[in-house]
């Protein structure tokens, strides 16, 4: 579980963050939903203690992370995965080189046991036979799944994922989906995903909160989130490309 608590953030006379408080849940997808340019990205890189906040508290697991010093902060980020807008996985590296990285940096694994899990967590996002290969070797929905399997190598307690089906068609983009649900699911991580795509909130949303301008402005589940009467969430639902061609399918 991770808990924010009027969170507040800004970069010189810009207001970004506004007393941002929710809790997002273990063993669930917590989304963050906005139009771009709403805070979504800084509210995830504020948790990673990427960017320092002005005031409020972040908990992981009732440990105050904003109070940390950079050891303890370590310490918790061993514990979380972080899968990249643009995956950011190495060039210059192989498949298999790019996970083992933080096996080597943060584990105390021989070789033989790092390639046993860099293999286990390839095939868990249904890869194989890609060790060798470099990321421009593969598609972009595969290099996606690559960043996903490095982001669980470490076997996560949180994992943080900044709008991970951009770029995506839409068949591809319901795979990773997909996928991120039922590894959630399976090894109870506390999943908080960033995204504007409507798709995936109807499709794995747990829990979902809708921020505006860097301020809450509605919180609920997927089943909630049609029958809300907020102007805002009303605004940015039925802007969403999908919901457009559904009402024109039903008109």
């Amino acid at each position: 579980m991770i808990e924010i608590k009027e969170l507040r953030k800004s970069f010189g006379e810009k207001l970004v963050l506004e007393s941002l408080s929710t809790t997002f849940s273990s063993g669930k997808i917590n989304l963050i939903i906005g139009r771009s340019g709403s805070g979504k990205t800084v509210a995830i890189k504020s948790m990673l203690g990427l960017h320092s906040i002005d005031s409020g508290g972040i908990y992981f697991d009732n440990r105050n992370f904003s109070v940390m010093n950079d050891k303890e902060r370590k310490e918790i980020r061993k514990e979380i995965g972080m899968v990249f807008q643009g995956g950011a996985l190495f060039d210059s590296m192989t498949i298999e080189e790019n996970l083992s990285v933080p096996l080597i940096m943060f584990s105390k694994k021989n070789k033989s046991e790092i390639l046993d899990r860099v293999n286990f967590c390839l095939d868990r996002v249904n890869l194989v036979n890609v060790n060798k290969l470099f990321p421009s070797d593969l598609s972009g929905g595969m290099q996606k799944r690559v960043a996903i399997a490095r982001a669980i190598v470490l076997n996560p307690k949180y994992l943080f994922c900044d709008e991970p089906n951009s770029g995506l068609d839409p068949y591809t983009a319901t795979i990773i989906d997909e996928l991120l649900k039922e590894i959630t699911y399976e090894y109870n991580i506390t999943t908080v995903i960033n995204t504007h795509d409507m798709n995936s909130v109807m499709q794995i949303g747990d829990q979902i909160i809708f921020i505006k301008e860097g301020k809450k402005m509605w919180e609920g589940h997927k089943e909630e989130i049609m029958n809300t009467n907020n102007k805002y969430l009303n605004d940015f639902i039925f802007s969403s490309e999908i919901f457009k061609r559904l009402k024109k399918s039903i008109s």
